[in-house]
């Protein structure tokens, strides 16, 4: 038995000829083949690789082997501490990636535990309880208010069926269902006679068809499609590798040129050759670097969290900083996911609501000008059949307020509330006799009630054009008159035109003993209230957050499940995109890949878009060379989400599939941490570039000297052991300083970082060489000086290795900007972590000078106040000379 694709576009009578079912159920033989054909209706684990091999995936990285090579150094040069102390920094890294890629596993498994746990069914004639996983296409289900739909489902008997399908497809309200069929092409949020597996009934009941099970589910497919989404690595990531096998060969090359130099040109012995390479290799590896990097990805975590964005993979914090493209769902990340009442029109005015959500606090205006509703009748009486004709409850809770029931019916209940009555007391005064629900086949709600003094009334709600062909009348200012349609046929276009929803309020009065209601008293004679214009608005912060990322240069798209004409609306009120141009998801299908790349960069707005479209519109920018942040919160988005190289699920409204398959988590669900988190990323790699700038220069200080002295055939100025001190002490522990500086202030006016570029770039490297230079020259300069006073070869030395020390000391100072220059108070005194450091290397390396145990072990002997004053003179040539560079360099902009 093969599975059509298109069950919408077939009858109940269709469904039931291909299924061999009827609307007695399945027959038990029948069942036990088509659970063996079928499997069960569970979502199939993907292949998942061991523990074992996660693990030792980990460990291939350049950066790791770097790692390793230099604990194999120092552990042969019998530094046992520092070789722990590199191996720690290894394992814990690997540990960390192997915890993040479990994490990462879990968003399959959230969207399985989404499926129903059990199900209503009819099999052999009978009405029973099975776990859903049993359920076999052709099973007769039964569904209502508070389920989870267990399947794919045909419906073919419903009564007022309300399914939220925002999950899958995006869309802010629940969708009211039919029986109909619907057009082949109808997008998932059109197909109104089925109902999906995982979605939630939010009012009614309904029978279907199961049609499809398992992975061949519309969550299925997100599953599958889930699966099989590949993780682009990061831009560090990528440049980091790549920096990483040039350093190490370029490093290794030169160690072993200069003991080849050393042995046939300088005559030294190979031995003492051997060891001044690794001496050369032990300078000029950075094996601090990674540590560094992740400590300043870590404290960029810190800061993210305190604004309100939460990192679940530590990589993702510098890429937020490259990203150059923010998609973004509509519902409940650029709106508030609370549909609002925000336009009256009556036949007299037009009056605007302020006030968001369900907060039942808000005004009334018109042309700019406050109003008061208790003052105008048919305004006061369109709150009032608001607030009656309605099955929503408004309740506050923990200081929020929420509703019960349908949106847009808490949408009116609000509206009632902000104009002063209170929909308790109301409803106890006018009580409510007889009701006619809300169905498809009329579009209409209509409610009859009394007050205690016998007048009676009829309040209808619905559909214009459901409500203006029953009215033959209008109220305008408490006069009843003739209804004129065109006008509220062109106020309805305008309101839509807005990306609102409309309803229609009417009413008729009705004599005291009439008690029961209907359908063909609403037929006619209905008076017109009104028509309201409803809208799940946009946040005010948000709004902020997009001014401020175009202003960082990134671009915005909106990527929705919602109509076409509330995405461009909603998207233009925030300054997403200055025109309403959009493409839907049945317009991308036929697409190629060629076709989709030019459209993404020229449209802003994606609307009725699927699972399956966001993800190949996130692929589409990606093959466009952009960094991609993509946000959402449904299942829907899971793939997308996973794809982007930073995926932002909501925090509160978000599915735990959402949240599992994204590195970002909003805390407060709102747009504008993006925008903040975006800063923090910008800064955090502004800190590692400033790291490396720091840590480089001053390795390559330490090779150059030994390159120096062989070349010149001069005893080597500092020993392998005096070099691993000054990495242990200085390099790391300076550098990381660096790590916790603050944003620049132009931090979000740069344009998106090219990460295409390398992680070196042509300035880079001449600081680099112009540091080491400088360095060279003052570390040699004084340990030939102090040879030439005829110095013992330990104060030579002891001298050297402190120059050193100082000139990093005052180099750290340089780097807390790149090219602004930092002699003025905030420069010098503006990050106290910088001085903290500074004042903890001075204390060790005096430590390292006088104590007698030091002096014993690393060969080093006291020197005089002449030395110092030597010392720091240098240090501070060093200082200006650098300092003057950024003015020459500011002004040429290499």
């Amino acid at each position: 038995m093969d599975s059509p694709s298109n069950w919408h576009t077939m009858s109940t009578d269709q469904v039931c000829q291909t299924l061999h079912t009827t609307h007695e159920g399945l027959r038990s033989e029948q069942i036990a083949k088509r659970l063996n054909q079928f499997g069960a209706n569970r979502l199939p684990e993907p292949p998942r690789r061991g523990w074992l091999m996660r693990l030792l995936a980990q460990f291939h990285n350049v950066l790791i082997y770097v790692l390793i090579i230099a604990a194999l150094v120092t552990a042969l040069l019998g530094h046992t501490v520092d070789s722990g102390v590199i191996v720690a920094v290894v394992l814990i890294t690997a540990l960390v990636g192997f915890i993040q890629e479990g994490k990462a596993e879990k968003a399959i498994d959230a969207v399985r535990n989404m499926l129903s746990q059990q199900a209503i069914v009819i099999r052999d004639g009978h009405r029973m309880q099975i776990p859903a996983k049993e359920l076999v296409p052709g099973d007769i289900v039964f569904i209502q208010s508070g389920d989870r739909v267990p399947a794919d489902l045909h419906l073919f008997k419903i009564k007022n069926l309300h399914i939220e399908e925002a999950l899958l497809t995006g869309e802010s309200v629940p969708v009211h269902k039919q029986v109909e069929p619907v057009a082949v092409d109808a997008p998932l949020g059109d197909r109104r006679n089925m109902a999906f597996s995982g979605a939630l009934v939010t009012y009614g009941q309904g029978t279907g068809i199961v049609v499809e099970t398992g992975a061949k589910t519309e969550i299925g497919r997100i599953s599958t499609m889930l699966s099989e989404v590949r993780t682009l690595t990061t831009p560090l990531t990528r440049q980091l590798d790549d920096f990483g096998r040039w350093l190490t060969g370029a490093i290794l090359f030169i160690a072993t040129l200069t003991m080849m130099f050393g042995y046939w040109v300088r005559d030294y012995a190979l031995g003492d050759m051997f060891l001044a390479a690794v001496g050369l290799a032990v300078a000029a590896i950075p094996e601090g670097l990674p540590a560094v990097i992740t400590i300043a990805l870590a404290i960029g975590v810190q800061r993210m969290a305190n604004r309100r964005a939460i990192i679940r993979r530590l990589p993702a914090v510098e890429t937020l900083g490259s990203v150059s493209i923010i998609c973004s769902d509509k519902t409940g990340t650029l709106t508030r996911n609370e549909m609002t009442v925000t336009t009256v029109v009556t036949a007299q005015y037009i009056a605007n609501i302020s006030g968001v959500g369900y907060n039942p606090h808000g005004t009334f205006s018109c042309n700019n000008q406050d109003i008061s509703p208790q003052h105008q009748p048919e305004l006061l009486e369109i709150c009032r059949a608001s607030i009656l004709c309605n099955d929503a409850t408004l309740i506050e809770k923990d200081e929020e307020w929420a509703i019960e029931g349908d949106p847009t019916e808490g949408a009116l209940l609000v509206l009632g509330a902000k104009s002063g009555l209170e929909p308790k007391n109301l409803i106890q005064t006018m009580p409510r006799d007889d009701l006619i629900p809300f169905e498809s086949e009329h579009c209409f709600m209509a409610t009859l009630h009394h007050d205690h003094a016998g007048n009676g009334i009829i309040y209808v709600k619905g559909a214009i054009e459901a409500i203006l062909s029953r009215c033959n009348k209008q109220q305008r200012k408490g006069k009843i008159e003739p209804l004129d349609p065109h006008f509220w046929l062109n106020q309805q276009e305008q309101i839509a035109a807005q990306g609102k929803r409309t309803l229609a309020i009417a009413m008729r009065p009705v004599p005291e003993n009439h008690r029961i209601l209907h359908f063909n008293e609403i037929d006619s004679g209905l008076i017109l209230l009104g028509v309201v214009g409803i809208i799940d608005p946009p946040r005010d912060e948000a709004i902020e957050a997009v001014y401020s990322c175009h202003q960082a240069g990134i671009k915005m798209k909106m990527i929705t499940g919602d109509h076409a004409t509330t995405a461009s609306a909603i998207a233009m009120q925030m300054g997403i995109t200055s025109h309403p141009r959009s493409l839907t998801g049945i317009e991308i299908e036929p697409m190629n890949d060629e076709q989709l790349r030019d459209a993404v960069e020229s449209i802003d707005i994606f609307a009725r878009a699927g699972p399956q479209h966001k993800l190949r519109i996130v692929e589409a920018l990606q093959d466009r060379q952009h960094i991609v942040a993509m946000t959402g919160d449904g299942v829907n988005d899971a793939p997308s989400l996973k794809r982007a190289n930073v995926g932002t699920a909501m925090g509160i409204k978000g599915t735990e599939a959402a949240k599992e398959a994204s590195e970002m988590v909003l805390a407060d669900d709102n747009f504008a941490s993006i925008a903040h988190a975006v800063e923090e990323g910008r800064t955090v790699f502004d800190n590692i570039r400033k790291s490396i700038l720091f840590i480089l220069p001053t390795n390559g200080g330490q090779a150059l000297t030994i390159i120096a002295a062989i070349a010149m055939g001069t005893t080597l100025p500092v020993t392998p052991a005096q070099i691993l001190w000054v990495n242990m002490i200085t390099a790391v522990t300076l550098a990381l300083s660096l790590t916790v500086e603050p944003a620049e202030p132009d931090v979000m006016q740069r344009p998106p970082r090219n990460t295409r570029t390398p992680i070196l770039s042509r300035f880079m490297i001449w600081r680099i060489v112009f540091v080491s230079l400088l360095m060279v020259t003052g570390t040699f300069g004084l340990f030939l000086w102090e040879l030439n006073n005829r110095e013992s070869i330990e104060t030579a030395r002891t001298v050297a290795i402190n120059t050193l020390v100082v000139l990093e000391g005052f180099y750290l100072l340089n780097s807390r900007y790149q090219i602004a220059s930092v002699l003025n108070r905030e420069g010098l005194l503006g990050n106290r972590y910088v001085l903290y450091a500074i004042c903890w290397v001075v204390f060790f390396q005096l430590a390292f000078t006088y104590l007698p145990i030091m002096q014993s072990f690393f060969h080093t002997t006291d020197i005089g106040v002449a030395s110092w004053g030597r010392i720091l003179i240098v240090g501070a040539i060093l200082f200006l000379l650098v300092e003057l560079e950024k003015k020459l360099m500011h002004r040429t902009k290499l």
